[in-house]
């Protein structure tokens, strides 16, 4: 009696975990491969034939002659220490901010630290995104405004023309989604690899 009441749950729990956990995603992926590869395979940047990275992940660019991109906040475990993390920018498997709110004195001290150094680049008011950490951590773009704050210095670095750097720039720049979504933005991995590409 109690197995004739069971069963058609069982069989209701077996036949939606086959369709919804296993047919329905099987088949959205395999549509996302036929109809968007590059995004399905996640936005992968190739030089050379080798994987450098990807549009989606932001990466640390120190050097003078490239752009930078916004500050990451993510962490990883210090190796030194378990109970401790340490800061590892744009590490994708820790995605996230810092949480650290205006009153925070370590955040006012890194922010404080970083216009400083912006301000011995470039007089020109410095825009927010080269200060700020955005929420994931990993944001591979920056504003047109940040880019070409730093046009100066990496036309400098390069020796050349801040013009052909502008226009790099300007080149780079993508446009809201549809005209409507999002803020225009210049990815800093693809602007850097057209930099590299001059000659």
């Amino acid at each position: 009696m109690m197995l004739r009441q069971i069963r058609p749950a069982l069989v209701l729990l077996v036949l939606m975990t086959v369709l919804t956990g296993l047919a329905y995603p099987l088949a959205i992926t395999g549509l996302a491969q036929v109809l968007f590869p590059h995004q399905a395979g996640g936005s992968l940047v190739r030089n050379d034939g080798k994987i450098i990275g990807s549009e989606l992940i932001g990466q640390s660019f120190a050097d003078a002659k490239y752009f930078h991109g916004r500050p990451s906040a993510t962490t990883d475990t210090d190796p030194n220490d378990a109970t401790k993390t340490v800061p590892a920018p744009y590490n994708a498997a820790n995605s996230g901010g810092s949480n650290a709110g205006p009153t925070s004195k370590a955040l006012i001290e890194r922010v404080q630290g970083d216009v400083d150094a912006l301000k011995k680049e470039n007089s020109a008011p410095i825009p927010v995104d080269l200060v700020t950490t955005s929420a994931s951590g990993l944001d591979p773009d920056i504003t047109p405004a940040a880019a070409e704050f730093q046009v100066p210095r990496v036309a400098a670095a390069r020796n050349l023309p801040a013009e052909r750097v502008r226009a790099l720039v300007a080149q780079a720049t993508e446009d809201r989604v549809l005209g409507i979504l999002g803020e225009p933005r210049v990815n800093v991995l693809k602007l850097n690899l057209a930099l590299d590409a001059l000659k």
